[in-house]
């Protein structure tokens, strides 16, 4: 063979590489890609060795463990420590990524640094770090060798499609930066819906949790942290959660924890039984209890013409936990509640309410004398909405 032919040969293999597919197929491929790699944080990363969540089979975490190694040099150890940082510190300055505290902007565009700042304090590894892989691959291997891995998936993307290689290699690398740094750190504490008012900023970006792995979810996922599955509400959809189910169906994962699920049994006088469930099942409580406010409210303003244009605006906040509330919004719920009488018992009751497991110091039988007073108050309120909601509760088991 001659040296044209030769270098004609090279030519040929740097434009389409050894599988000299078609640019729709290196799309699939890319795609597919960064999806498993999307599912290893998900699965892996984050409901596993973060919250642990769940357990996998040795054959899953090796595997995973692997595939991250090659796409994206992430440090198991580090990446659950700077989590579980976020958690505990979560919208306070000591938080490494909080939109609500660094600004949208900063987090969107610099995630990924924010992530690698975090990840060299030795003092979140030590404290936040533990329970992670510590085996002969940790430290002979992943650890030590983080970007050698992504390294190895530069040269087979390159030997597989040729020079369009680099492009497939760019985007899996940048895919965990802006899709987890980015998006979920950021869009995820600042734009969104809400199914639970948690103590923190966190949203739902999207119902369907599919392109992020169910991260999409994180409104969710911050009110049941150690939920391996992330989806609430029947029209949302967690994919990671699905892969989950079909790896515990072939013995491949074992779920340890999933958010409660409210059971309702016949009514009955309020026992321990129903003060541990409503303890338990809290955050769907008071999501419940601020849907029935709401509608209350639907049906008095009509009959508030006065006020009704002034507080046009308070079906979007008057559902919210009071100390989420701005200044403004406070001033005006103080003056809807110096308005209307009903509204007032209304917004006292679910104050009360949340009182009942806030007491960290009262015993469990002052916490249940607690929640049958309240049960009593609101069923003689003459408030329909209220004693329906006493009913309901008095079912929990």
């Amino acid at each position: 063979m001659n040296t044209a032919s030769s270098f004609d040969l090279f030519l040929n293999w740097l434009a389409h590489g050894y599988l000299d597919w078609s640019w729709w197929q290196i799309v699939v491929f890319t795609l597919v890609m960064t999806h498993i790699t999307i599912a290893g944080v998900t699965i892996f990363l984050h409901r596993c060795q973060a919250h642990r969540a769940l357990d996998l089979h040795p054959i899953m975490s090796h595997f995973f463990r692997f595939w991250l190694w090659l796409t994206t040099g992430m440090v198991t150890k580090q990446w659950a420590a700077v989590h579980r940082k976020h958690h505990a510190k979560c919208e306070t300055v000591d938080d490494p990524h909080s939109p609500q505290i660094l600004g949208i902007n900063t987090v969107l565009s610099r995630g990924a640094e924010l992530y690698k700042k975090e990840a060299a304090n030795q003092e979140t590894l030590e404290k936040f770090g533990h329970g992670t892989p510590d085996d002969w691959l940790e430290h002979h291997v992943y650890s030590k060798f983080s970007w050698q891995g992504v390294a190895i998936m530069l040269i087979i993307d390159v030997l597989l499609f040729g020079a369009i290689g680099l492009t497939v290699w760019a985007v899996q690398m940048l895919w965990i930066p802006i899709t987890a740094a980015g998006v979920i750190n950021g869009i995820g504490h600042y734009w969104g819906y809400r199914n639970y008012d948690c103590e923190d900023a966190s949203t739902n970006i999207f119902p369907w949790g599919i392109l992020i792995g169910g991260e999409e979810l994180h409104n969710n996922h911050h009110t049941f942290a150690t939920s391996a599955k992330l989806s609430s509400k029947w029209y949302e959809f967690d994919i990671g959660w699905l892969y989950i189910r079909m790896m515990s169906a072939v013995g491949l994962a074992t779920v340890k924890k999933t958010s409660p699920k409210p059971q309702l049994s016949d009514l009955r006088p309020a026992d321990q039984g129903t003060l541990e469930a409503i303890i338990a099942n809290r955050y769907e409580i008071m999501a419940r209890y601020s849907k029935t406010l709401r509608s209350f409210f639907n049906n008095e303003v009509q009959h508030m013409q006065v006020l009704a244009a002034h507080l046009k605006d308070a079906r979007t906040w008057l559902g919210k936990d009071e100390s989420h509330l701005t200044a403004q919004e406070k001033a005006k719920l103080e003056e809807l509640m110096a308005t209307n009488a009903q509204l007032r018992k209304m917004i006292e009751m679910r104050r009360d309410l949340q009182a009942i497991w806030s007491r960290s110091n009262a015993t469990r039988d002052q916490l249940l004398n607690q929640l049958r007073l309240w049960c009593q108050r609101a069923e003689d309120s003459g408030l329909s909405s209220l004693r329906d909601f006493s009913l309901r509760l008095r079912r929990y088991a």
